[in-house]
């Protein structure tokens, strides 16, 4: 498996992350059978009964003499012979970035998962952007926040405050930049490799194609008008781009100490929008793993949107829980693992995940993920919400008077006991 140069060594902090990108032939055939199974067998489960189930995965029943994809039904066993618990449809619950058509350009290139691409996320969408060194994400703004963590590399942001002040300051992997709606702000890569980028945004229909952006405004103003707001000739005017520039390449920037000291007293200082998320002290370690959280109470320019960065060790299980306020959309950025997401009406399914992809969880669905693969998985939990909530199932289990629990279980005491008697993000092999 190939490795970025980012967040590798979660416990180290900020070095890298894995890429683990798989080529992306074959998880367009892996991805589009697995989507097309969520849809097509999901009315006919339904009525299904667990004897039905269990019988099915007994003799040659699920045996397929015809043609098969042999990559497909290596990365997605759980989609090909899902475990018998798996029942209805809740919904699709994974894509892929590596489904997604990249928009490649002189500087870098970017590609996104939205609602478009994942119907049941309604509240955000992701996208993946690449710069090389010096290159710009052209100066902009739009109508979503921008929720950001750098996957490898360094950049500099900035962004300019209704005040008038412009923040600036430099990120590196496993750092988090915030930017509220409205806010015009700028993305450049720094010396080395350049830099790439999730950014997450809080309306399920956003596209990375619909920003406003400085070159269409002022190649769309009247250039007498442009004149006598700026004081720019004509043959200034004919000089600025008339398309817009999206990414382009540029020089590298000078220190950052010189950007802030040409801003002086206009230099933003008081609102911190940037963050050290990956070197920040784990919020909860456990054996199995442990999970660093981000949200408005410890990054309060972050109102909309919180996030978890999850790391479980191999054979570990992120607990059975579930989020009482929004929905959760994640994002792998490391590792191999299942997630069985159980829904009401008796809606379940389990499906594969690896780097690069993006999961998805109902609402208030149970579920939980495990690490089947060989090293730490890593990936984001994200949520539209100011702050991060979750339930967790033991906890609650534990809370039960014994009768209660043995009532509702059926279950002897003694049993029930057994599991964990409190909230363990993370639990071991």
């Amino acid at each position: 498996m190939e490795t970025k140069d980012g967040l590798q060594n979660q416990e180290q902090g900020a070095n890298g992350l894995e890429d683990g990108k798989w080529a992306l032939s074959r998880r367009m055939f892996a991805g589009a059978a697995a989507l097309a199974g969520a849809g097509l067998f999901g009315s006919a489960a339904v009525a299904q009964t667990r004897e039905e189930l269990l019988k099915g995965r007994t003799g040659n029943s699920a045996g397929d003499p015809g043609p098969e994809n042999k990559t497909l039904l290596g990365e997605n066993p759980n989609s090909n012979h899902p475990p018998f618990t798996d029942h209805g449809d809740p919904g699709t619950i994974w894509y892929s970035f590596d489904l997604t058509p990249k928009r490649i350009q002189g500087g870098g290139w970017t590609h996104q998962v939205t609602q478009r691409e994942l119907p049941t996320s309604t509240d955000l969408a992701g996208v993946n952007m690449r710069l090389t060194a010096g290159s710009f994400r052209e100066l902009h703004w739009h109508l979503a926040d921008e929720w950001a963590i750098m996957l490898t590399g360094k950049a500099r942001v900035s962004l300019m405050q209704l005040d008038g002040k412009m923040a600036i300051n430099d990120v590196e992997a496993g750092d988090l930049w915030y930017f509220p709606a409205g806010l015009p702000h700028s993305i450049q890569g720094l010396e080395g490799d350049g830099c790439e980028f999730l950014l997450v945004f809080n309306q399920g229909l956003f596209s990375e194609a619909d920003t406003f952006l400085l070159s269409e405004f002022l190649a769309h103003t009247p250039p007498e008008i442009v004149q006598k707001n700026m004081g720019w000739s004509r043959q200034a005017f004919d000089k600025l781009p008339a398309t817009q520039l999206y990414i382009f390449e540029a020089p590298l920037p000078g220190p950052l100490d010189d950007d802030k000291r040409f801003l002086g007293e206009r230099l933003a200082t008081e609102t911190k929008y940037t963050f050290k998320m990956a070197s920040m002290p784990p919020t909860q370690k456990t054996a199995g793993g442990e999970v660093r959280i981000v949200d408005s109470a410890n990054f309060p320019i972050a109102k909309d949107i919180a996030s978890a960065m999850v790391t479980i060790k191999p054979g570990g299980l992120r607990e059975m829980h579930w989020h009482p306020n929004v929905s959760e959309w994640q994002y792998w950025i490391k590792g191999k693992g299942r997630m069985t997401v159980a829904s009401n009406g008796a809606n379940a399914r389990t499906m594969d995940f690896n780097a690069n992809d993006v999961g998805f969880v109902p609402r208030m669905a149970g579920h939980s993920i495990e690490n089947t693969g060989t090293e730490d998985i890593v990936f984001l939990e994200m949520f539209k919400a100011p702050r991060y909530e979750d339930i967790s199932l033991n906890q609650w289990i534990s809370l039960m008077p014994d009768k209660m629990a043995e009532a509702h279980l059926k279950l002897p005491a003694s049993t029930i006991r057994k599991a964990p008697q409190s909230n363990y993000d993370v639990l071991p092999k």
